[in-house]
């Protein structure tokens, strides 16, 4: 009977060369800018903005994502460890201060990645003059596209999936011992996100670029944190103090962020939200907009 279930047992690594791996992880987190950027500087020489803005915006989004999701993981999934005298340096160093075993950056959340790229946003916005509300709304599609290759990532990792299943499409993750078949949630995810981004990406191609600040942005924020609330009902607790609970952290942390884009959504439908692409007139360049 377990022939009809997917048996998981690939190497998360998929190149080794001596000490060095590269991980699929590794791989989808690169797939993820590399994508993202050649859409971004398609949407941005169709709307006539000069390119180095999203060059500044790339860079800040790296370090804003690396930064945020490692610092959601360690404060708000295990804050009993990482808030220690003797274990906040591994925040982050990669390896026990302890024993000195390299250990890698494990752990790493999305939601603390989407709280440090709204900050990120705004810190943007203020240098460059631009209007949050128009990157946002471009941003996000391709953030859409980004968590779709890193759950992928997460399933060659063999991590962060789901409950047991009698469906046939269930994966035994022997890597870790499993001997039943589980939700492959990272694969629902995955599909979940490049629906979204395909659906943001039509949205825009049919209004041609002209969307009405804000909105497409909320529409996300229901619909992606939407989907991971509903997907965590079959998710397996990520760490101890998760059992028991009616709602896990992933959900807690979910529910701002889908009320948020239901208020940006009537916000932009009431016209509250500021138009155009800068905030203030630009006076130098040939290809300024206001």
């Amino acid at each position: 009977m377990l022939l009809n279930f997917v048996h998981w047992n690939v190497d998360p690594v998929m190149i080794h060369l001596g000490s060095f791996g590269l991980r699929y992880y590794s791989l989808g987190f690169l797939f993820a800018f590399l994508f993202g950027y050649l859409i971004l500087s398609r949407m941005y020489k169709r709307e006539k903005v000069e390119v180095k803005y999203l060059d500044a915006l790339v860079l800040w989004m790296f370090l804003a994502v690396l930064v945020g999701a490692r610092l959601g993981h360690c404060l708000f999934y295990e804050p009993d460890y990482f808030c220690t005298s003797e274990h906040w340096l591994e925040i982050i160093l990669p390896f026990n201060l302890k024993t000195g075993q390299f250990t890698g950056y494990q752990g790493l959340a999305s939601h603390g990645a989407a709280v440090a790229v709204i900050l990120m946003i705004w810190l943007y916005c203020r240098k460059y003059k631009m209007n949050a509300w128009w990157v946002f709304d471009r941003l996000v599609i391709v953030v859409a596209l980004g968590g779709a290759f890193i759950r992928l990532g997460n399933l060659f990792n063999s991590e962060i999936y789901g409950v047991e299943t009698s469906l046939p499409w269930g994966f035994i993750f022997e890597r870790n011992g499993e001997t039943v078949p589980k939700h492959p949630t990272q694969l629902y995810e995955a599909l979940s996100y490049l629906i979204i981004f395909l659906c943001c990406l039509f949205a825009y191609h049919k209004k041609e670029g002209k969307l009405h600040n804000g909105r497409l942005f909320g529409y996300w924020l229901v619909a992606l944190f939407g989907v991971r609330i509903l997907i965590e009902f079959i998710k397996e607790e990520q760490v101890d103090f998760e059992k028991g609970m009616s709602l896990d952290m992933g959900q807690w942390l979910s529910i701002p962020l889908v009320l948020m884009g239901v208020v940006l959504v009537v916000l932009s439908y009431k016209g509250v939200l500021k138009e155009g692409i800068f905030t203030e007139k630009i006076t130098t360049g040939k290809n300024n907009k206001k």
